[in-house]
C-alpha cells in the first residue's frame, strides 16, 4: 500500500468515527441512553456543553428530579436526600452537600436503565455499607429489603395483581415465609396470621364510582396507589426499618376509613 492509499485509508476511518461519534449523540439516539428522549437542561442548569464541572449544577434535588419518572418508586425505596451515618465506600459518591442520593447507588447515564454502581445487587449491596447488627430489630430481621431494595423485577405472575403486590409476594408467597401470606383468584390477599384480608389489584376510580369511598384528592398522601390501583404498600410501609408496619393516615380510628366513607 502507497502512502497515497494509506492516507486515504486513515480519512476514510476518521469520517466514520466521526459519524459513528454523531450518531450516538444525535438527538434521534437519545432514547438508548437513561433518562430516555430527555434534554440536559431538562435536569442541568447550564445551558451551553455539560461538563464535569457543572454537571453537579442541577435545576432541583435529584429525588425531586428522578420523581419525575420514579415518583412511587422512590416512595418504597432506600431514603434518598440525607446525610447517611456512617462513612460510605469510595465507590458510593456523596453529592456536594454530603448527601446520600439517587446517582449515591445508580450510575444514571447509562445505555438502557440507571445500573447500580459496582454491579451487586440483594444482601452485599445492603452490606456494603450497612453491618448485620442494622437489621436485627426488623420482624425479619431484615431479608426482604435485602432481597429487594427498590421495586424490582418480577417472577411471579397473578392475574390483574400491581407489579408492587406481587413484588412482595416474590418474598411473603413463599413457603419459607413465616408469616404464609397469599392471593387468591380473585385477587384477596388472605393473612393466615388472622390479619384482615383485603383485595389487591382493583383500579381506585373504578370503586370510587360505585360510591361507598372517599374521594382520590382528600387521600392521605402515604396512601400509594402503583397505576391507580389497590397494592400492599396502599396499606404497608415497604422499604422501611419498621418493613411491614401499616403506614401512618389521617384518621384516628381505623386504617379502613382513610379509604372507606361509612
Amino acid at each position: 500500500m502507497n502512502k497515497y492509499q494509506s492516507g486515504g485509508l486513515l480519512a476514510f476511518l476518521l469520517v466514520m468515527l466521526i459519524a459513528s461519534i454523531n450518531l450516538v449523540f444525535s438527538d434521534n439516539n437519545k432514547s438508548a441512553f437513561h433518562p430516555a428522549q430527555t434534554d440536559c437542561q431538562q435536569c442541568h442548569l447550564a445551558q451551553g456543553e455539560i461538563t464535569a464541572e457543572n454537571a453537579s449544577q442541577l435545576l432541583a434535588t435529584q429525588e425531586k428530579l428522578c420523581s419525575q419518572c420514579h415518583q412511587k418508586s422512590l416512595k418504597v425505596s432506600h431514603p434518598s436526600g440525607l446525610i447517611p451515618g456512617q462513612e460510605l465506600p469510595a465507590r458510593f459518591p456523596l453529592d456536594w452537600k454530603n448527601e446520600m442520593t439517587c446517582s449515591t447507588c445508580h450510575n444514571v447515564h447509562v445505555k438502557g436503565e440507571a445500573s447500580i454502581r459496582g454491579g451487586i445487587r440483594g444482601k452485599p449491596l445492603c452490606l456494603s455499607c450497612h453491618q448485620l447488627t442494622f437489621f436485627t430489630t426488623m420482624a425479619d430481621s431484615g431479608t426482604s429489603i435485602q432481597q429487594s431494595v427498590h421495586k424490582g423485577r418480577i417472577s411471579n405472575e397473578f392475574s390483574g395483581a400491581d407489579s408492587y403486590s406481587m413484588e412482595c409476594m416474590n418474598c411473603h408467597g413463599n413457603e419459607g415465609d413465616t408469616i404464609n401470606i397469599s392471593i387468591n383468584s380473585k385477587g384477596i390477599v388472605k393473612h393466615n396470621s388472622g390479619a384482615v384480608n383485603h383485595p389487591v389489584g382493583m383500579r381506585y376510580t373504578d370503586s370510587y364510582g360505585r360510591g361507598s369511598y372517599v374521594a382520590l384528592e382528600k387521600l392521605s398522601k402515604n396512601v400509594i396507589l402503583p397505576d391507580g390501583k389497590v397494592s400492599c404498600v396502599s396499606c404497608h410501609k415497604g422499604y422501611s426499618k419498621k418493613h411491614g408496619e401499616m403506614i401512618s393516615v389521617k384518621s384516628k380510628t381505623a386504617l379502613c376509613l382513610e379509604c372507606h366513607d361509612m
